[in-house]
């Protein structure tokens, strides 16, 4: 009921950034490669970051 007002963790915030910036690569993928491939790339460098908070 109160989640609302309950703060993400930096997991939480990493995470939902990381799925983003997924969905904005398969939606640039048919339109424009090198945008895919960049906005890929930055997902995978928010991966590396949650790895290292487990």
């Amino acid at each position: 009921m109160f989640g609302i007002f309950k703060k993400k963790s930096e997991k939480e915030k990493l995470q939902s950034q990381y799925e983003k910036l997924l969905k904005e690569a398969y939606s640039l993928s048919t339109t424009n490669r090198k945008m895919s491939d960049q906005k890929t790339f930055e997902a995978e460098e928010i991966m590396k970051q949650l790895e290292k908070l487990n």
